[in-house]
């Protein structure tokens, strides 16, 4: 289903405002399988929805396989939308993002590997792209991880959710394979 940025912006925004008065801000992140990182992130205080899907490449209306051997270019992200008088941008990439998955593997997480399993933050603003490199400068200059970080930051392309059976994927299937978990 190809839904642009600004539709889906539109829809939860409006629903979000009418039925429970939140604000919402949309953040897309890619830190390998879609699996994983949607199953830690959804159950992060503030966070209101998830939706795995794919982008940041030139197919449109990509399938799962799609993804695959660099054939869409495309990146297993999800799309987040959250409270951000609960959880602020900077929290969600700094205290969950880069604790979740390994973001000095390029093109790969654990024994994924592939362009489609990259670690990528894909800016929904101006101020989350400034928001996202003050970041991933201050992780860089931690010391905690022993290799630099290779998190690109690209632009805010189409999303395209991912199949049905994708959505909540490790609820449906407990014990799935993940290889996400809080560093």
């Amino acid at each position: 289903m190809k839904e642009s940025f600004e539709m889906t912006k539109s829809k939860h925004m409006a629903g979000a405002s009418v039925a429970t008065g939140k604000q919402t801000e949309i953040a897309v992140l890619a830190g390998g399988c879609f699996w994983g990182v949607e199953d830690i992130l959804r159950d992060v205080p503030g966070v209101l929805d998830t939706d795995v899907g794919y982008t940041g490449g030139w197919l449109e209306n990509p399938t799962y396989h799609d993804t695959h051997d660099s054939k869409s270019g495309h990146a297993e992200a999800v799309r987040i939308t959250f409270d951000p008088t609960v959880l602020s941008y900077e929290d969600l990439l700094e205290k969950w993002f880069f604790r979740l998955h390994d973001p000095t593997t390029l093109n790969r997480q654990g024994n994924d590997i592939g362009t489609q399993y990259r670690s990528a933050i894909f800016p929904q603003s101006p101020e989350q792209k400034e928001i996202a490199e003050r970041v991933i400068a201050r992780v860089n200059a931690s010391g905690k991880w022993k290799r630099p970080i290779t998190t690109s930051i690209e632009p805010a392309s189409t999303w395209y959710s991912a199949e049905l059976y994708h959505q909540d994927y490790l609820r449906k299937n407990p014990g799935g394979y993940t290889c996400h978990y809080l560093r």
